[in-house]
């Protein structure tokens, strides 16, 4: 065993140095650390945060009832005040009904078009198979015809 005394060095093939990174905190020592700085703040127990949390919450909602309140009361304090706003939502129901029925007209007349095309398309495809038809039953005809006179031939010879 080789002992070495304080203050000696290595020879410099024997000393190493580590390529590799030193990794970021993991995610286990963070929490640590935020909870270690949380705990100065007073804990609630789960009673008090039961009791706690629907009292808020009536408390902002009773907050939200006030302002909203004091609103209208402040819009509708006189009748030209009242008046104002029935106009001003009559005119928003007036172009919300017109935007509605040019929807509808809009829809309505792209169906209508819709059908006179399909209508177009249908007529021009039964007159071609009625072209065809015909054209075809006439070669049956003349293939009859001519079966039938060479039977006669046949017969007659």
């Amino acid at each position: 065993m080789a002992t070495s005394t304080p203050g000696a060095q290595k020879p410099a093939s024997t000393t190493k140095r580590s390529t590799t990174r030193r990794k970021p905190a993991s995610a286990t020592a963070r929490a640590g650390r935020a909870t270690s700085a949380s705990r100065t703040a007073p804990r609630t127990t789960l009673a008090e945060r039961a009791v706690l949390v629907p009292v808020g919450a009536s408390l902002v909602a009773s907050d939200n009832l006030v302002s909203t309140v004091k609103g209208l009361a402040s819009k509708y304090r006189s009748r030209s005040n009242l008046e104002r706003e029935l106009k001003r939502y009559e005119r928003r129901g007036v172009t919300a009904r017109n935007r509605f029925e040019r929807q509808i007209r809009r829809a309505r007349t792209r169906f209508e078009r819709d059908v006179r095309e399909n209508r177009r398309r249908v007529g021009r495809e039964l007159s071609s198979v009625r072209r065809d038809f015909e054209k075809s039953s006439g070669a049956v005809g003349a293939r009859v015809d001519r079966l039938v006179s060479d039977a006669q031939g046949l017969i007659g010879s």
